[in-house]
């Protein structure tokens, strides 16, 4: 599959991958690709989350004309593929991390920007009438070890006192009296708001609002390559059209080809994470698993497992994948997700696999995302970690009302670019070793 630390250019009008979501969802965004040259107030470069919403912003709330170019289909990136996880926060630093590195007060408004983030996505679902198979609201933190669990209930406590959030601890009995039968749970915190959606349904909504509010998308129109002009507007290239543009806006996070805008594919590390999804689950299956709710669930690995049961009874079950994208299809990696399915409920022993895909997430040198205004009227939003789908909404909102000049909440991640990696060329050389570090870590440690 694509790989944006090996490949030049993203390639152009490529279907979606065979996922649960793709064959739940029908294409019904985006006008084919662009055919002539035009110009435009702004350039929008990813029909994602971020992209979409932008793009929303600046045609509905400041009425600028906007253009948007997708080199695929809408949500063909990590839009279309992740699991479904309308999560509370962003990157990979909890509220107790970011308090350590920030300060309190600037961890509250970190907790109060995540929350704004839920509640754009609710009223962007509202607004376009998505129906994206909202399931019921709670996340739970499953400690996947006795010693983790021992932490959990001063972390739930945290919450409660600095943040007026109502996390609750669960003990190992209370979570297999009402949430799972796995010998691996040894306790959680559940998050009260989060929940679950078909990504790839909501995508496509976004898309719909985008359009109908006067944003034009192109799908199958990859950026070949870009210029300013002696102006300082862009001029931008496409297969088959060029264009011209005040503001330039690249929503194109893990996806980002190596050549399209170097610092910003310099200053992401894209990691695979694959997903599986089973056959549906009998009612037998269900009580015996213990599986009869509709929680979002993630371990305290630190090679996370994450799953959830879907609306028709199937279980979505993720992980960690290859590292090289020319391996992203190997058969060994949707077969550990099924055994490691399989360890967490030994019940479903018999349980088969009918989906299986990857999608690039973007992770950030220091862990955190950002929205920013990279060089005169060229702004990006990326490095969101695997935990962006409500963010990246909101992402948009932010990008916007940057291109705007707006005054943002004065949050670190509004306020600079991402950090390069050092020595860019072996980022994937410390990913291999994150991951051998990673599975001694949750065996032994």
């Amino acid at each position: 599959m694509y790989d944006p630390l090996v490949d030049k250019d993203i390639g152009q009008g490529a279907n979606y991958p065979s996922s649960y979501w793709a064959a739940q969802t029908k294409n019904s965004a985006g006008t084919g690709a662009i055919v002539a040259d035009q110009s435009t107030d702004i350039v929008v470069i990813g029909a994602g989350y971020t992209g979409l919403s932008c793009a929303y912003q600046l045609a509905k709330r400041f009425n600028r004309d906007v253009t948007i170019l997708e080199a695929h289909q809408t949500g063909w990136g990590c839009s279309g593929r992740n699991a479904g996880f309308v999560l509370r926060g962003t990157g990979r630093l909890g509220l107790a991390q970011l308090t350590k590195r920030f300060g309190l007060d600037t961890a509250q408004l970190f907790h109060q920007e995540y929350g704004a983030a839920i509640e754009q996505v609710k009223q962007m679902i509202a607004e376009g009438d998505i129906a994206c198979d909202i399931q019921p609201e709670g996340y739970l933190k499953v400690a996947h070890n006795a010693t983790i669990a021992a932490e959990l209930p001063a972390q739930a406590a945290f919450l409660q006192r600095q943040f007026g959030y109502q996390a609750e601890y669960l003990s190992a009995a209370q979570l297999k009296n009402d949430y799972m039968h796995n010998p691996h749970a040894y306790g959680a915190v559940r998050f009260p708001d989060c929940f679950g959606v078909n990504p790839l349904t909501l995508a496509q909504g976004y898309a719909a609002m985008a359009q109908q509010s006067g944003a034009k998308l192109y799908t199958g129109s990859p950026l070949l390559s870009w210029q300013r002009g002696t102006d300082g507007s862009f001029l931008l290239q496409t297969p088959q059209a060029r264009l011209r543009c005040k503001q330039l806006v690249l929503a194109t996070n893990g996806y980002t080809p190596k050549c399209l805008y170097p610092p910003l594919n310099r200053a992401c590390l894209p990691v695979l994470s694959s997903i599986i999804v089973t056959q549906p689950l009998t009612a037998e299956q269900l009580e015996q698993s213990g599986l009869h709710h509709t929680q979002l669930v993630m371990d305290t690995r630190a090679l996370k497992y994450y799953y959830r049961k879907l609306p028709d009874n199937r279980i979505l079950f993720g992980g960690r994948s290859a590292v090289y994208g020319k391996d992203a299809e190997k058969a060994v990696y949707p077969a550990r997700l099924l055994s490691a399915l399989k360890t967490c409920f030994p019940v479903l022993a018999q349980l088969g696999c009918e989906y299986h895909w990857s999608g690039w997430v973007a992770v950030s040198y220091d862990d955190l995302p950002r929205v920013c205004e990279a060089e005169p009227g060229l702004f990006y939003a990326g490095g969101y970690c695997g935990s962006g789908l409500s963010f990246s909404t909101l992402a948009g909102v932010r990008l916007a009302e940057l291109t705007m000049g707006i005054k943002v909440p004065p949050l670190p991640i509004y306020q600079n670019r991402l950090p390069p990696f050092p020595l860019p060329a072996f980022r994937r050389l410390g990913q291999l070793a994150y991951y051998q570090w990673g599975r001694v870590k949750d065996r032994f440690l």
